[in-house]
């Protein structure tokens, strides 16, 4: 009897057991230290293995690219790489390391050749991508930028190049105007499916945001940190923006008459719309950039037409874009890192029109001896002299003779542009 009893016990505290185990495992914390403790059990996969969904690599944008080592293939029998890349490991820690030279970019990038190419070394490439970045007196950021480029979109396996568009002169700074000219220049040199423009303060934190086109206009930059991660607005199409080349001529290209901060992003967004397409994004917490602190930059001051411009975009967008973009080709230089194209723009009354005169402010008032002769003559010139025709021409201008050249300016030629490109990082690039 005794016997008995103890079995029935044995057996109710068994099912007791269960029932507690059944609803512990049924809480998410629970589930959760399972799964962990699965985990421990289960087999580690290869690195090859992960999907885009991963972020077992860490936050260093490095970490991977070991892993790409030399081709394997050779010859037109090349695969196609996969879809998914496998060397995507998710969120990047971005920071800015203080004594960063190209050189050592250079080193940290061994598979990136002459003009800042890439292509994977074991498979053939399914998108060709190029990167048009407008630049002047940036070249601390372009650093920044190349630093983390070149290892990003390398984990997603991409056939790429990078174009620094550089605009010569210190007139006022045209951003638009030059992502024209980066088109052109970059589909002379190959048939590129999709043009990523691109500033060059902006890292991407995210290798999960894709560098390849969409069926429609892409804005890649949807979550910036100083707008706290979030888009400002709907319409918003500025910081880095993909283009196929379809959808470029549908939209006319870019706008060349915004000299200045502001208001051509807001025109480009008008001419998606206006060209019968619409703006894609990825996801927010893909799409997220890290701004690097600046001031605005000399000669590239706010414009303060831009508004009145756009209020014109619907008139304006076919009479002004890729159809009217003037500029000259000062020099092509094919750096390790990039591609370095640097050009004459001309200014508002165009390529080799005078720059238009600087208004004058109340602390600067015209000269008088530019609108009538001063009262006193030179100490040792005789006024009678002075006033009757001299027979010898005099060997030098009278002393009272303004020294100013004429108000007009002769026209920007090459000879004459001041600038050549960022002479920083020419002297920090070793040549290959």
């Amino acid at each position: 009897m005794f016997s008995i009893q103890s079995k029935w016990r044995y057996l109710f505290m068994f099912l007791g057991v269960q029932l507690v185990v059944m609803a512990l495992l049924s809480r998410e914390g629970y589930q959760k230290r399972v799964n962990y403790f699965i985990r421990i059990f289960r087999k580690p996969e290869s690195p090859r293995n992960h999907t885009a969904g991963a972020i077992s690599f860490g936050g260093d944008v490095y970490a991977n690219l070991s892993a790409l080592g030399k081709a394997h293939h050779k010859g037109e029998d090349m695969p196609f790489c996969p879809k998914i890349s496998p060397f995507i490991g998710g969120p990047i820690h971005v920071n800015f390391p203080s004594g960063l030279t190209l050189a050592e970019v250079q080193r940290k990038n061994p598979l990136v050749v002459r003009g800042g190419r890439y292509r994977p070394p074991d498979c053939a490439a399914r998108h060709r991508t190029a990167i048009i970045i407008p630049h002047r007196h940036r070249e601390h950021h372009l650093k920044f930028l190349l630093y983390y480029l070149h290892p990003f979109l390398q984990r997603q396996q991409l056939n790429y190049g990078i174009y620094v568009i550089h605009q010569a002169g210190n007139y006022t700074f045209n951003r638009a105007k030059l992502m024209n000219v980066g088109f052109r220049e970059a589909m002379r040199e190959e048939d590129w499916d999709c043009l990523f423009y691109h500033d060059v303060d902006l890292i991407p934190e995210d290798d999960r945001n894709l560098y390849v086109c969409d069926s429609n206009p892409k804005h890649a930059a949807i979550a910036m940190d100083k707008f706290g991660y979030k888009l400002p607005y709907k319409m918003y199409f500025g910081g880095v923006s993909a283009l196929t080349p379809l959808h470029y001529l549908k939209m006319n290209g870019f706008p060349n008459n915004y000299w200045g901060w502001g208001g051509e992003d807001d025109d480009i967004g008008i001419r998606v719309s206006l060209g019968g397409m619409y703006i894609t994004r990825p996801s927010i917490k893909v799409g997220r950039y890290k701004m690097i602190k600046h001031k605005l930059d000399k000669g590239n001051d706010v414009n303060p037409k831009r508004f009145n411009m756009l209020a014109k975009t619907r008139q304006s967008w076919k009479l002004d874009g890729m159809n009217t973009a003037e500029y000259e080709v000062l020099s092509r230089e094919y750096f390790p890192l990039y591609t370095n194209v640097t050009v004459n723009i001309g200014n508002e009354n165009g390529l080799h029109s005078p720059p238009p005169p600087v208004p004058t402010r109340s602390r600067d008032p015209p000269p008088k001896g530019a609108v009538k002769p001063p009262a006193k003559p030179p100490a040792n010139t005789p006024v009678k002299e002075a006033a009757k025709p001299s027979a010898k021409k005099p060997a030098s201008p009278p002393v009272n003779q303004p020294a100013n050249p004429p108000v007009n300016q002769p026209a920007i030629s090459p000879a004459k542009v001041p600038d050549n490109g960022p002479a920083k990082l020419k002297e920090d690039h070793p040549q290959r």
